[in-house]
């Protein structure tokens, strides 16, 4: 049976998204995910909704336990993934407001645990393949729903996950667009990397609300232009949701 999972943060945590709610606490081996799991149905599917960063928006991005968020979505029976996040633009033609379904990331996280193999069992060893690290099958479905709904998209795109909290110097921001990063965050690779790991498909809705800071004519990106962006556009957010979890078959 489909169930999806919402990982987010800011306006997906009311319970009144989803029909017929309620919260579930779900211990893992990994300790306690981020926060309980809401859940429901969103239209007719079952639909999972945990909060990336606490319901309170508590966790820093470095201090979040991505190895039980992920491991208890699956443990939830979820067999599906899609995360929305926030990010920086590193290109003058992703601009605040636009949608971005990333194909490909960096990881350039310093600190956090990425996989769930401590340690192999002799002859077992896991090295799993991440060459395209997102499902083709939920960005497809993405970037249908945001045409179908005129919002202005990207259908592809390199994010650059940092460690955080602290934003980019200039510096760091130019570097990232000479990789060929094309926005910024601070969340999606380590959770790509382990949904991969337990084989769980996995998709990112990225809304873009500011410059990072390489756009000599713009204000430096700040955590107050952050969130009063994402909260103006979250409703588009709400309608891909709803669009896609809806066509998930």
């Amino acid at each position: 049976m489909t169930k999806i999972a919402v990982i987010g943060g800011s306006g997906l945590e009311n319970s009144e998204i989803l029909k017929s709610s309620e919260d579930k606490n779900i211990e893992t081996p990994f300790g306690k995910p981020s926060s309980s799991l809401l859940c429901g149905a969103l239209g007719d599917v079952e639909t999972v909704v945990l909060s990336r960063h606490g319901r309170e928006h508590t966790i820093p991005p470095g201090q979040v336990n991505n190895r039980a968020n992920i491991y208890a979505l699956k443990n939830a029976g979820c067999t599906h993934i899609l995360a929305t996040t926030a990010c920086g633009s590193l290109r003058e033609e992703i601009r605040r407001g636009d949608i971005v379904i990333p194909d490909q990331f960096i990881d350039f996280t310093k600190h956090r645990i990425t996989t769930f193999f401590d340690e192999f069992e002799p002859g077992k060893m896991k090295h799993t393949p991440m060459a395209d690290p997102f499902d083709k099958d939920l960005r497809e479905l993405l970037i249908t729903a945001s045409r179908n709904q005129g919002i202005r998209s990207h259908d592809k795109g390199t994010v650059i996950t940092i460690e955080g909290p602290r934003f980019s110097t200039r510096a760091e921001s130019k570097m990232f667009r000479l990789w060929g990063a094309d926005i910024i965050n601070m969340s999606v690779a380590p959770e790509a990397i382990l949904a991969r790991e337990l084989g769980i498909p996995y998709a990112v809705i990225a809304m873009s609300t500011d410059y990072d800071c390489w756009k000599q004519d713009e204000v430096p990106v700040s955590w107050e232009d952050v969130i009063a962006v994402f909260n103006q556009n979250v409703g588009r957010v709400m309608g891909l949701l709803l669009e896609v979890i809806t066509g998930i078959v």
